[in-house]
């Protein structure tokens, strides 16, 4: 099955924040990315706005055509801007307000009640909810019982341990993909996926329905460029 891409673009706000002005333009890229073949826009805005600010993901509701993918910590903020744009889906990710980036998916058993309760508020407006998770069947099923429609399988582990044993780097994952084809649920994954490392996880994740990739993407188009990239990556997502 096609996987689709969504291409997280946190560090072209980035580059924009570091010099005050807006080079480069954030909505032209995301215009851009989406004419060379992206599925979605994936954003992350944290609290202190270091790369995505909040008027940036109510400006892009306004002109991204594809899925639009908001991700961050179900804090109070978050949820009125979420509930405000209404996005093709909502990714819930347990972020410290320090951290530099996702480091952790949820334990969705012992945090049960308080994302049941987010994921009612965001259904009940049209919006598909995702679970940022650790790859244990465990964390699966708890996100399945509190009525998530998809998880996002928090990749970090594999990437690392790729180079040094593949078929390990991906057993946990299967496990955990074999878990939620059981159960019906979907399945999104994200973290250090990158050229290099994603024909073999897409090749070994049944029904993967969605990666999102941004920093080792941005990075590859750096030597590349976006359109070559994102044509690479959709070429191996097919």
């Amino acid at each position: 099955m096609k996987t689709r891409l969504s291409v997280n673009v946190n560090k072209i706000a980035t580059l924009r924040n570091s010099r005050g002005q807006n080079v480069p333009n954030l909505l032209k890229v995301v215009q851009d990315i989406e004419e060379y073949g992206s599925d979605g826009i994936t954003i992350h805005p944290r609290p202190d706005q270091r790369h995505i600010k909040y008027d940036d993901a109510i400006d892009l509701s306004k002109i991204v055509q594809s899925e639009f993918n908001i991700e961050g910590n179900p804090i109070k903020k978050f949820m009125e801007l979420v509930l405000k744009i209404k996005p093709t889906q909502v990714t819930l990710v347990p972020d410290g307000i320090n951290n530099i980036t996702s480091n952790a998916g949820w334990d969705t058993i012992k945090y049960s009640d308080f994302l049941y309760k987010k994921i009612q508020v965001l259904k009940s407006c049209g919006i598909r909810t995702s679970i940022f998770v650790n790859p244990d069947p465990k964390m699966i099923r708890g996100a399945y019982e509190i009525g998530a429609d998809r998880i996002e399988l928090y990749t970090y582990h594999y990437a690392y341990q790729f180079n040094i044993d593949k078929e390990n780097a991906i057993a946990d994952y299967y496990q955990s993909a074999s878990e939620a084809n059981k159960l019906g649920i979907g399945i999104n994954a994200g973290h250090d996926l990158s050229l290099s490392n994603i024909a073999f996880f897409k090749d070994k994740i049944p029904n993967l329905l969605e990666v999102s990739i941004g920093h080792a993407l941005i990075t590859e188009s750096l030597y590349d460029g976006f359109e070559n990239v994102i044509s690479k990556y959709k070429k191996i997502l097919r």
